[in-house]
This record gives C-alpha cells, structure tokens and sequence, in this order.
C-alpha cells in the first residue's frame, strides 16, 4: 500500500514537472538580436545563463514540494500501513498455525489409516474364522433340529398307527363276532328242527316260571 501511495505522488510530481516544462517562455530565444550599439560577446553571456538558473531552480523547488508530499503521505500513513501491516502479520501466523495444525491432524490420520491399514488382513481372517465357526454351528443347529422334528414326525405317525391298529383290531372283533353270530345262527337254523324248537321253547317257558315261582319266596326269606 505505501509502494502504491509513494508511486501516485511519484507520478504526480512527473506530471507537473512535464506540464511546467511545456509553459511558453520556459526556453531562451535560441538567437537574441545584437544591440543596435554593438555590446560585445562577454556582455551577451549573462543573458544566455539566466534561463538556466531558473529552470535549475524551478527543478529544485518541484523537487522540494515532492519531498514534502511524500513526507506528508509518510507522516499521514505511516500508523495505518503499520497496522496493516501488523494485521497482515497475525493473519499471515495464523494461517502457518493453521496451516501446522492441519498438517499434524493430517499425518495422525494417515498414520491411523496405516495402522488399520496393517491390521486389517488379520481382521479379515478372524472374520473368515468367525463365519465358518458361524456356518458349522448353524449347521448343526440346523441337523439337530431336523432330528427332533423327525422324532417327533416318527412319534406322531407311530401314535396314529397304534390308534388305528386299536380300531381296526376292534372293527375287525366286532365284524369277526357278527360273523360268528351269523354263523352260529346260520347252523342252528340247519340243525335245529320244529320238534328240537318246540322242545326249547318248552324248556325256557320252564325256566321262566320257575324264577317266577322263587322270587317270592326269595322276599319272604329276606
């Protein structure tokens, strides 16, 4: 910022030396007439000096006032390019701090992702080891629960098996007892004649009125 201020008066105090060079008058006549009463060489020559110690001082006074606008814009500028510069610098530390501690923060990463990095086919492996023990147990989990259902499949058809073998047994009884009645009956009804019924037919009238005749005298006794 003081470059650029010291540059601006730079350019200013050219432009002023420029524009006073390029006022009329500035330059002697380059030939003077020769006075009508033939003054000599030696009495011309102060005249020719003159200009030049005008512009010499017209130099030095323009050099003056550029020295007194850059002291000016120095004594002006100095406490706020200061505190510029002052900030610039605390900025400028803070960002290499900055700048410090994100490098650090950035190799302890790296260094963090090496170390996983150098563990991680041991992980690996211990995780393959994990799944095959993971997949045997299952495994067996699986089979041993196969064989329970398959007891306890065996033991309910087993079950149903004796309930219908119980059944059929007793179906079977049952038909075989009226086939035997069938039977029985069938043969008797060949064998037995009208006289052989007639005679059956006395004897259990017989015996009906016996147990009529005693279940009075049975009372009595009691």
């Amino acid at each position: 910022m003081l470059l650029m201020l010291t540059a601006t008066a730079a350019v200013l105090a050219t432009t002023q030396l420029a524009a006073a060079q390029a006022q009329p008058g500035h330059e002697a006549p380059a030939a003077q007439a020769t006075p009508a009463h033939g003054v000599e060489g030696a009495e011309a020559q102060p005249a020719h000096e003159a200009p030049h110690e005008e512009s010499l001082l017209r130099t030095l006074s323009r050099l003056a006032n550029f020295a007194i606008l850059a002291g000016v814009l120095v004594y002006f500028l100095r406490a706020p390019v200061a505190a510029y510069l002052a900030s610039r610098g605390t900025e400028i530390r803070h960002a290499l701090v900055t700048a410090a501690q994100t490098r650090d923060a950035a190799t302890a990463q790296l260094a963090d992702i090496g170390r996983k990095l150098q563990t991680l086919p041991a992980e690996l492996e211990a995780l393959k080891a994990q799944g095959a023990q993971d997949v045997i147990a299952e495994q067996a989990r699986i089979v041993q629960a196969a064989a329970l259902e398959r007891e306890r499949l065996v033991d309910q058809t087993r079950r149903e098996i004796a309930t219908r073998l119980r059944l059929a047994r007793r179906e079977l009884t049952a038909h075989a007892a009226e086939l035997a009645i069938a039977i029985a009956e069938q043969r008797i009804r060949q064998s037995i004649t009208p006289a052989d019924q007639l005679r059956l037919m006395d004897r259990f009238t017989a015996q009906l009125g016996q147990g009529e005749a005693g279940t009075p005298a049975t009372k009595e006794a009691r």
